[in-house]
């Protein structure tokens, strides 16, 4: 079985219709290449300054996530909406949501961030996402031509029981749609990606964002695509553009098979006696 995966590398910025407009001009043009799913970046339609308070949201029935829905429809293919701002009903704050939607134009998985970066980077800057962000509580898996896929955000990337937990409750295509920063981006992107697609014997699929969005936010860009053997079968620079391939997914199936890592964990093990 063969699924044609196209991720759309874009550099958005706090003009949400530009940003909505140019993501749609990327759908368009991966589905004439043959694509039968396309994939957006974190933070697709909007984009704020580091550490700016979130100025623009809207729930996922309103009329951003529905172009996005009309257009899955109207070309009878798979879209991840890489995440917009939710509100949150019970909160000031909003929740950054993933957004899989079906050709026929219906939402198929919701997933909010689980994990929000606040950390010192090395430049000394220092971000803090759940100043304005709502921690997600739940995982997130679809079908996708019958696949299981498993979404993720971003800073999520880091923490590995995320992935694990996804892949033991099936999922062969983990999604990490991102706005990495450039310091993160030039030590850890490639290394992650890669680390998460050998331990789960998984295809990852990353569509990142790139370039400089406002006067104190930039991104490392370099979205990619990495088959179940920690192999790069896809990859941009820092350009905006296009990324494809074919995701063979009996290759996948043979090497979980030649090498059930996943059968092979151990539930006995505690920390060190005292």
């Amino acid at each position: 079985m063969r699924l044609k995966v196209a991720l759309v590398q874009l550099c958005s910025t706090e003009d949400v219709q530009r940003n909505c407009a140019r993501a749609l001009d990327g759908v368009e043009e991966a589905v004439r290449r043959g694509a039968r799913w396309v994939l957006l970046p974190e933070n697709t339609c909007y984009i704020r300054g580091e550490n700016d308070p979130v100025s623009w949201s809207e729930p996922l029935d309103g009329t951003i996530v529905g172009s996005f829905c009309r257009a899955a429809q109207r070309w009878g293919v798979y879209i991840l909406l890489g995440s917009v701002p939710e509100p949150a009903s019970d909160s000031t704050k909003v929740y950054n949501t993933s957004v899989l939607i079906g050709p026929e134009g219906d939402i198929l998985a919701i997933y909010r961030k689980l994990h929000l970066f606040d950390a010192v980077l090395p430049d000394g800057r220092v971000l803090s996402e759940s100043r304005f962000v709502k921690r997600g509580t739940d995982l997130a898996l679809a079908r996708v031509d019958g696949v299981t896929v498993g979404l993720s955000i971003c800073y999520d990337l880091r923490f590995p029981e995320l992935y694990r937990a996804l892949a033991l409750a099936g999922a062969e295509i983990l999604t990490v749609p991102s706005a990495f920063t450039v310091p993160t981006g030039q030590a850890h992107w490639e290394i992650l990606l890669r680390s998460r697609a050998i331990e789960n014997q998984a295809f990852v699929l990353a569509p990142a964002q790139t370039g400089q969005h406002t006067s104190s936010r930039s991104s490392y860009g370099h979205s990619m695509i990495v088959d179940p053997w920690g192999r790069v079968i896809a990859a941009a620079e820092d350009e905006e553009g296009i990324v494809e391939a074919t995701l063979e997914m009996d290759h996948l199936r043979q090497i979980r098979q030649r090498m059930p890592c996943l059968t092979h964990r151990r539930f006995d093990i505690v920390g060190p006696k005292e």
